[in-house]
């Protein structure tokens, strides 16, 4: 069977640009963006799932790959998939945000483990809590919805020279701005409660200079702390799940324009 250049040039190009799109969907999607994923997992993942939804995607205009306007295609398979799971990895970036605070408010803002999700030192709060959100995460199957929404976005955001512009792309950092107060309001019950465990053991100490109150605040304050973050947990975790995430992709609904 013989095949024309241009017809050769349009089969590669409906496994290519999907390919692109689902893949750097892969870089930034949490739980599959870790070094610990091998990149060759990643590859084929992306590999299987563009073999699946080869047949679904519309037909592509007629455009050659390595001409300036394929490559302008390109960019935009790339933005649309990076965008797409850099949006979750900010809040949990938030989530990390929150834990950091409970660190701190514990006195153990010093006692840090590697991230594996950048490879950067956290507080062993944070990390427990970005573990803790992310057995969530896997839970509700929300990897399993984004990459079904980036499956969709092939209608809504058809393979083009054209898609996310500099509307969507201040859309994304003015919608950033509100993960800094859900990661305060994500650790605030157990930071406040922290603080005036703080403030009664300076007063104490003002008062009774004589007895060594702060040879046992520390402890004391890690213990509290550890019973605080027992007695939140469920509330933080409801208000990652029910909060966070929903409006989250509600967001990457609104960027892709497909619903969840």
């Amino acid at each position: 069977m013989d095949f024309t250049e241009a017809q050769l040039q349009a089969l590669i190009a409906s496994f290519f640009w999907p390919l692109i799109r689902i893949s750097a969907l892969f870089i930034t999607l949490p739980i599959f963006s870790i070094s610990e994923v091998p990149a060759r997992v990643r590859m084929i993942l992306s590999l299987a799932i563009t073999f699946l939804v080869m047949p679904l995607i519309p037909p592509l205009p007629a455009l050659e790959i390595f001409s300036y306007t394929g490559l302008m295609v390109t960019i935009q398979q790339l933005f649309i998939g990076l965008l797409s799971g850099f949006v979750l990895q900010m809040v949990f970036s938030a989530v990390a945000l929150g834990g950091q605070g409970v660190s701190n408010g514990m006195g153990l803002g010093f006692a840090a483990v590697i991230d594996p999700q950048d490879g950067q030192q956290v507080p062993v709060i944070a990390q427990f809590y970005t573990v803790t959100c992310t057995l969530v995460f896997i839970s509700m199957n929300a990897h399993l919805l984004l990459i079904e929404m980036v499956v969709d976005s092939f209608k809504s955001l058809p393979i083009s020279a054209e898609g996310l512009g500099k509307t969507e792309l201040w859309s994304i950092i003015n919608w950033s701005k509100q993960l800094l107060s859900a990661g305060l309001l994500l650790s605030l019950p157990v930071m406040a409660s922290l603080l005036f465990v703080n403030i009664s053991f300076g007063v104490a100490a003002r008062a009774a200079p004589q007895i060594q109150i702060f040879s046992i605040s520390f402890p004391v304050t890690i213990l509290v702390g550890l019973v605080l973050m027992w007695m939140t947990l469920p509330n933080a975790l409801g208000f990652f799940s029910n909060d966070l995430l929903l409006d989250a992709y509600d967001f990457i609904g609104q960027l892709l324009r497909v619903s969840r």
